[in-house]
């Protein structure tokens, strides 16, 4: 990646993270956004706590549809679980009311235990149901996360190089991992909890007002109040789990940032500003901590006393009912367990209304993702590799990643087959992007970029960049055996042509080296091997693909000037008879180039030989003469 390529990027992070994105925008180290006690989303008491709300609730509800059309069955079959373990879960109070009304009457024991018997079987049933239900929609969830991450990992596949230009690692992967966990869980949850907690609610009424209306409306007057404090509460302490959030993300990332460049900070003394800012995060997050905490705490003390005053007045007048009897002990009994039961349902349902809000939110995330532009279709006329000669011709090609801003200004230049072609110039000169825009990785403004005569745009996609082989400056390599990654080259390859790579890269020697030779284990970062370890692997996994053409960027920058001349002779016998393309900034590993093109401004400014251009004293000669001394630089 070049110079203005990586300040492109730097500065696109530092505007998403303006937003809010990257480091902590997803999983954070110390726990970021993700489903909070009581249920999915972010946290608050009983999970009751507004998450982010959807700006389409209903939209991003109709496209979660499509995912759960094929469950419909299944969903139906746990709705009526649910609603018939509702059904068994509020008899109960019924027969425990006859129970202790037996009770006060003089006993039938013969009465009671088969009472027993029935309210056992009442909960046994209840029980059951209940445990199905919950079986049924936990694998209902896990068939919807699968398909949801499945379409997001193919999805990810298919967005234009330019789609990550603009957009954090962190915020990408919170889709894929938070909101998907936060879709599924709301639906394992919510989705039996709505049903049950209407059928609760219409139950306790019914047998409510069958045992004593006078009672059902004493109870219902404490219902607005519990109404008002759930509001009151829930305004208050927003803001609070809101600051709460943004002081979790930041403290993530710093953390993360800290950990990733752990020896930069120890080598400039660092540690004392780090802690100073971690500390700074850490009284940020305890302030709005304590405070949301604080609110959250007296939800239930509050309503459990709300709910002590409503038991006074039932028990009044129950007690003002049975003394005149128009009420039995027993059902002042039940009726006591059905007002107990009746708060259950309404807490579920101010928790659904919330934990929905973030389900939707999350969903619509998803879909957004989902929804976005894609690279064209790979159909296009059919490029074998084995047909690949290697000329390559560009005409005329115009490009700007932002609009108004040109990166490429009239780029020509044409390569016949096997040419070695250097690509040179200073930063910012447009050098990596112009090898990005023949593999296609963007589309050109306008001009055209043609490979073998036929425009690379009407290409199979996937038919033209199997026909390159790629080391770049920055290397990549991923959790595996150095066997392995090697490998990722042609996936095919039997393990003799993997050592054969590797000897050709000059990488066999280090290779065994380590302990398990080929079967070491890179870890997840790459940080167990060097950097110029690294550059070679990479080399090596471009020689084993035996590309037709070759694309080297800088590919000899991390290694030493001994190993860089055993790999320029090895990637002189690989180049010969390929068309390559060499972007180098040292340009004395350039000088038997057939063609060096020399950009600047996003133009070719100059072309040529090595040795004609040195003799133009142009601006080769004044690039290629600044890498010496002045008593050491060559004489044309």
């Amino acid at each position: 990646m070049s110079v203005d390529d990586k300040e492109r990027n730097s500065s696109s992070a530092e505007q998403n993270a303006a937003r809010g994105f990257g480091p902590g925008a997803g999983r954070g180290l110390l726990g970021g956004r993700g489903p909070g006690p009581g249920g999915p989303g972010r946290g608050g008491p009983m999970g009751m706590m507004p998450g982010e709300k959807a700006r389409d609730f209903g939209g991003s509800l109709l496209s979660l549809k499509r995912y759960l059309s094929s469950h419909l069955a299944l969903i139906a079959a746990s709705l009526v679980l649910s609603a018939g373990s509702t059904v068994f879960a509020v008899l109960s109070p019924v027969l425990l009311g006859r129970i202790t009304t037996n009770v006060f009457g003089g006993p039938d024991f013969q009465f009671i235990a088969k009472s027993i018997l029935v309210l056992s079987i009442l909960y046994g049933l209840s029980s059951l149901l209940n445990w199905l239900q919950a079986f049924i929609m936990s694998g209902i969830s896990m068939k919807v996360s699968y398909s949801l991450r499945r379409d997001l990992e193919a999805k990810l596949h298919r967005l234009p190089l330019s789609y990550f230009d603009n957009r954090a690692r962190g915020d990408i992967l919170s889709v894929l991992t938070n909101d998907v966990d936060t879709v599924t869980q709301t639906l394992n949850q919510s989705l039996s909890q709505i049903i049950s907690s209407v059928a609760m609610l219409s139950g306790i009424l019914i047998m409510m007002a069958a045992i004593s209306i006078p009672m059902t409306l004493a109870s219902a007057i404490v219902l607005p109040l519990s109404l008002v404090f759930v509001q009151f509460i829930v305004r208050k302490s927003q803001p609070y789990f809101r600051k709460q959030q943004e002081s979790i993300a930041a403290l993530n990332g710093h953390v993360q940032e800290m950990y990733s460049c752990h020896s930069v900070v120890l080598a400039f003394g660092g540690e004392s500003a780090a802690v100073k800012t971690f500390e700074s995060h850490n009284r940020d997050l305890h302030a709005s901590a304590w405070k949301s905490q604080f609110f959250s705490g007296l939800m239930m003390p509050v309503l459990g006393g709300i709910a002590n005053i409503g038991y006074v007045v039932i028990a009044l007048v129950g007690g003002f009912l049975a003394v005149r009897g128009l009420l039995s002990v027993g059902n002042i009994q039940a009726f006591v367990q059905y007002v107990r039961q009746f708060n259950q349902p309404i807490a579920q349902a101010a928790n659904i209304s919330n934990v929905l809000q973030s389900m939707a939110a999350a969903a619509e995330r998803i879909f957004a993702f989902l929804g976005e532009a894609e690279e064209e279709s790979g159909g296009g006329t059919a490029f074998p590799r084995g047909s690949v000669k290697g000329s390559v011709e560009f005409d005329d090609v115009r490009f700007s990643y932002v609009p108004g801003k040109p990166v490429i200004r009239g780029f020509s230049a044409r390569v016949e087959p096997g040419m070695k072609v250097a690509i040179v110039g200073p930063t910012g000169a447009g050098k990596t992007t112009m090898v990005k825009l023949l593999m296609r990785f963007y589309p050109v403004e306008s001009g055209s970029i043609s490979v073998d005569g036929l425009d690379a745009h009407r290409l199979d996609r996937r038919d033209l960049r199997s026909a390159f082989g790629m080391v770049l400056q920055d290397t990549w390599l991923y959790r595996g055996s150095i066997r392995e990654n090697i490998r990722y080259g042609r996936l095919d390859a039997g393990d003799e042509e993997v050592v054969e790579a590797a000897s050709c890269a000059q990488a066999d020697h280090f290779i065994r080296s380590l302990p398990g030779g080929y079967d070491f284990v890179i870890n997840e970062d790459a940080t167990n091997i060097s950097r110029g370890e690294k550059q070679l692997l990479t080399i090596a996994r471009a020689i084993l693909a035996d590309p037709p053409i070759l694309i080297l960027d800088e590919a000899t920058s991390s290694v030493d000037s001994l190993t860089e001349v055993l790999i320029q002779k090895a990637m002189d016998a690989l180049m010969s008879g390929r068309t390559s393309f060499v972007i180098a900034h040292r340009l004395s590993t350039i000088k038997n180039a057939d063609l060096v093109l020399v950009m600047k401004d996003g133009d070719v400014v100059e072309q040529g030989t090595h040795d004609s251009l040195l003799r133009k004293r142009g601006l080769y000669s004044e690039l290629y003469e600044s890498q010496f001394e002045p008593e050491e630089a060559p004489r044309s």
